[in-house]
């Protein structure tokens, strides 16, 4: 939308910056309101945003000017998604009603399940805008059902992989691209829903950008949507220059890739210099046989969540505000992943790894801004398989754990962390929607990490299968290396998985692994914990006497851990 030479009163402006950061979460209701999925529609696993275009014919560009409040991890990514489609099809091959479908990791995309779509925004045969969705689609075909597997090791194996490709042109479905789509994966009807849902939130955003243009004027909504980008810029400038120059080196490790690779680094270094930051993964480990690698779009939004973490929260998330920010990720490694690299896993774990390095380098410096790690895992769940109906099915969900203590504050209990941000599938749903049945759901008590602020609980999720030949796929990680604590922290617990099969005793299961279940088998995800925060000396005994109260730790904790005696403490 640039390229305008008048200037924008600071009224209009902030009331233009509003109306953008509106589009989106508009578009986001729209999404969530109109999808299929339990994935899009309960567990609301998709992101909306509007981006402005700049510059003419070969040479445009789109940058974000504003998002709605949705998953860390795709909106951080969005941009390299944008970026893909309009060198796909440049303005000049672009109309009214056109949409351009695309999930290729190694072109914009994440992980294949993510599909995103792009359309673009014309005012007056202008094209001034784009709006962007992307959404996790529970089955995009692969060698598992829900498309999310820990045995994967390449990509060709985890799904259809789009290039970015028309998905309406004009207005009008491009069908033989449907046909395509909806013939390799195991869920077609549902797929098409949440294509159609994803289409309805992007004409969303085309029906209220116009009503901008006409009402304040095409020419003050170009030049406020650059400027919105450069106040952004100078928060951000002016948030970084409060921070220590210097440089600080963190590192943190995933367990494995369920392939026999252990002991999977993430080196950071991150070296502040007046208003600018580079952030250097110089030393992380190659890519790996398994399915954890990540393309660069994937590191670039852990890298941007989590400088914001330690930044005010007011500054505008838009192009402007990531300017400074200088990333430098080692191609061929599992931060800057090539082709065929099995990626499904990396958005998922090496995406909250990278931001746990980060939080913690940020935590040596100035650990009143920074968090404890929290459980660092989305504990991916897939089943798969045909219900008693003979109908095919996939479910994939995400599973909450501990959050991570922070000065002044206990970690969540049993949410979802960081670049996950999704919220935990209903029991009600699942019993609902799929042959499964939710045994029992529940917190893990002594699970947070013990300190001045504890971390938070962990979650207990046993489901039994209630049909035959069911497809389970765990993708999980922090089985073995806790979730660090800050400040003297203590550090959470790992989290533990366990498989029972019907007249049988329950059994360990690594944390990537898959299984084919039957009527009865049960499995149990037990997910992390998050550290602590300062030492646990410091916390105050009415806490202490608070979690006893409400179970969240035992008395051996309390006697061994905070000191205190549990039959003295006050209720």
């Amino acid at each position: 939308m640039s390229g305008a030479d008048e200037g924008v009163d600071p009224v209009t402006l902030e009331v233009l910056r509003n109306a953008c950061v509106a589009v989106a979460e508009e578009m986001n209701a729209t999404l969530v309101r109109t999808s299929y999925s339990p994935n899009i529609k309960d567990r609301r696993d998709c992101s909306c945003a509007l981006f402005d275009v700049v510059g003419a014919g070969e040479d445009a560009a789109a940058e974000m000017i504003s998002q709605a409040e949705n998953i860390p991890v795709h909106l951080g990514a969005m941009p390299y998604s944008v970026a893909a489609a309009i060198e796909a099809y440049p303005p000049s091959e672009l109309q009214d009603g056109d949409a351009i479908l695309l999930n290729d990791p190694f072109h914009g995309g994440a992980h294949l399940p993510d599909m995103t779509l792009v359309t673009p925004i014309f005012v007056e045969d202008e094209l001034v805008a784009v709006a962007a969705n992307r959404a996790h689609h529970a089955d995009v075909g692969g060698g598992r059902a829900g498309s999310v597997a820990a045995d994967s090791t390449e990509i060709f194996q985890e799904g259809l992989r789009v290039p970015p490709v028309k998905l309406y042109d004009g207005g009008d479905p491009v069908e033989d691209v449907f046909d395509l789509l909806l013939t390799n994966v195991r869920t077609p009807d549902e797929r098409r829903g949440d294509f159609r849902a994803q289409r309805a939130a992007n004409r969303t955003a085309v029906e209220r950008v116009r009503d901008l243009a006409a009402r304040h004027g095409l020419g003050t909504l170009q030049a406020a949507t650059t400027e919105i980008k450069a106040y952004a810029e100078r928060r951000m400038r002016a948030e970084i220059d409060e921070l220590p120059d210097g440089t600080v080196e963190f590192e943190d490790r995933l367990d494995d890739d369920g392939q026999g690779t252990e002991d999977i680094r993430i080196a950071v270094a991150v070296t502040v210099d007046g208003d600018e930051l580079v952030v250097d993964f110089e030393g992380t480990s190659e890519q790996v046989p398994g399915a954890i690698n990540a393309p660069l779009a994937v590191t670039a939004s852990a890298t941007y969540y989590a400088v914001r973490c330690v930044t005010d929260p007011d500054v505008p998330p838009n192009a402007g505000t990531y300017r400074p920010i200088e990333i430098r990720a080692p191609e061929g490694t599992v931060v800057n992943a090539q082709p065929p690299a099995a990626v499904v896993g990396g958005n998922l774990e090496i995406s909250q790894r990278a931001t746990d390095a980060l939080l913690g380098a940020f935590g040596e410096e100035a650990p009143e801004r920074s968090v404890a790690a929290a459980q660092g895992t989305m504990n991916s769940v897939t089943f798969g398989g045909t219900n008693r109906e003979g109908e095919p099915f996939a479910f994939y969900e995400t599973i909450g754990g501990g959050y991570g203590g922070r000065a002044g504050a206990d970690g969540m209990d049993g949410v979802h962390a960081h670049m996950s941000n999704t919220l935990n599938t209903p029991a009600e749903v699942l019993e609902t929607v799929y042959p499964v049945r939710v045994q029992r759901y529940a917190f893990r008590p002594d699970t947070g990490g013990a300190g001045e602020f504890r971390g938070g609980l962990g979650l207990q999720r046993d489901i039994e299968v209630l049909t035959d030949g069911v497809a389970f796929s765990l993708l999980a990680d922090r089985r073995r290396h806790p979730p660090y604590g800050l400040a003297g922290g203590d550090a959470g617990a790992v989290g533990e998985d366990y498989l029972t099969r019907a007249d049988d005793d329950p059994r360990t299961i690594p944390g990537k692994s898959t299984h084919d279940l039957d009527t009865g088998d049960v499995v149990s995800i037990r997910t992390p914990g998050g550290g602590g925060f300062g030492d646990p000396s410091d916390r105050d005994s009415e806490a202490v006497a608070r979690d006893l109260r409400l179970g969240k730790v035992s008395a051996t904790t309390v006697k061994q851990v905070y000191g205190l005696d549990p039959t003295e403490l006050d209720d």
